[in-house]
């Protein structure tokens, strides 16, 4: 038991990361369990489940990049030997993540599988990893920048329309496309690049990511009458792709995930947030874990595991999000790593022999 608490809290472990992971994790079960309300409020208590909708999605992207950050390099991209077989190593886990994905996907849970899309934007990231952060920082500009005028008229191909559009849909994870979504993972790697473990930066990704969210939110007040595209290209509705979801959303989670690891810095906060940072050092086998209880809840206790309404009147959210965070905090005093993560890097590591790290 203590080595493994040595590794979840060790001088070699980002703890912040660990608690923007697990903060995400809840925050997603909140998604997909809680009857959310349907716009934000900051004065109406009733509204602040909103908060998660679309949010702890793109803040696992931006943390994915910024993972895949410290596992490439950190603050220095690898050398070109050690990043090829991280490039390689990364392949392969999009690989299974897609397998899984799917697998997911068939259980019928009515929930937009994540996996298929991060399966992509892992392979699609291969080929940043081994920029400076300036530059990946710049990319990601410009993708939010430019991608919120094209991805309307992504979504509005023909294609999704074909009797097999559903599928492909299903198949890359359209609902969070991979054409928008490397922003997020970009700005992550980036994040990354300039070293997460120092306070500057820390400090900075709270502010300037606060000062991009408002400007995001600021910029889905634009109104064009008449334009269904530009009202599609400026808005900040969840899974949008709109500029100010973009911008708005994408600034949050980097404010988020400035704080989360500038609160790690206080020793009560790491001890207090244990069981939140476990459940965040195995993010994979929660969500894994989430899907296949409600699948099995529900054709047990309901005979339909897409029933939807009838799941969420079984009030299952504080119950499954108990029982994971006792489950991965157990897990993690007992083992270590996740066993989901464990799987994934016994898979990818039988490529070279390159340092794995968080």
């Amino acid at each position: 038991m203590r080595d493994a608490l040595s590794r979840l809290d060790g001088a070699s472990r980002i703890s912040g990361i660990d608690l923007a992971r697990g903060l995400a994790v809840i925050g997603m079960l909140a998604a997909h369990l809680l009857m959310t309300a349907d716009s934000f409020v900051w004065n109406d208590p009733s509204t602040w489940t909103a908060v998660v909708d679309g949010r702890s999605s793109i803040m696992f992207a931006v943390l994915a990049g910024a993972s895949i950050g410290i596992v490439t390099g950190g603050r220095e991209p690898l050398a070109r030997p050690e990043m090829e077989i991280a490039r390689i190593r990364l392949l392969i886990r999009g690989c299974i993540l897609w397998v899984i994905g799917i697998l997911l996907a068939l259980t019928g849970v009515p929930v937009y599988v994540i996996l298929p899309a991060y399966a992509i934007l892992f392979i699609a990231v291969i080929g940043f990893v081994g920029l400076r952060a300036r530059t990946v920082l710049m990319i990601a500009a410009a993708i939010a920048l430019v991608m919120p005028f094209v991805q309307p008229l992504l979504d509005d191909l023909p294609l999704w329309r074909a009797p097999v559009g559903a599928e492909i849909e299903t198949y890359i994870g359209w609902h969070y496309p991979f054409t928008l979504w490397l922003v997020f993972v970009l700005a992550g790697l980036g994040a990354a690049r300039t070293g997460l473990a120092r306070l500057r930066i820390q400090i900075r990704m709270l502010v300037l990511g606060a000062v991009v969210s408002m400007l995001g939110y600021l910029l889905a007040l634009v109104r064009v009458p008449g334009s269904s595209y530009l009202d599609a290209v400026f808005t900040a509705v969840p899974h949008s792709g709109g500029i100010g979801e973009v911008i708005g959303s994408g600034g949050f989670a980097v404010a988020a995930i400035g704080a989360c690891l500038l609160l790690c810095r206080l020793r009560a906060v790491r001890m207090l947030s244990l069981p939140v940072r476990a459940m965040g050092s195995m993010p994979l086998t929660a969500y894994i874990a989430q899907l296949i209880v409600w699948a099995v809840a529900a054709a047990v206790l309901l005979g339909d595991t897409a029933d939807l309404n009838g799941f969420l009147a079984l009030a299952p959210f504080w119950s499954m999000t108990v029982g994971i965070l006792v489950g991965c905090t157990a897990w993690a005093l007992l083992f270590g790593r996740g066993p989901v993560e464990w799987a994934l890097a016994k898979l990818s590591g039988f490529v070279g022999s390159g340092p794995v790290r968080q």
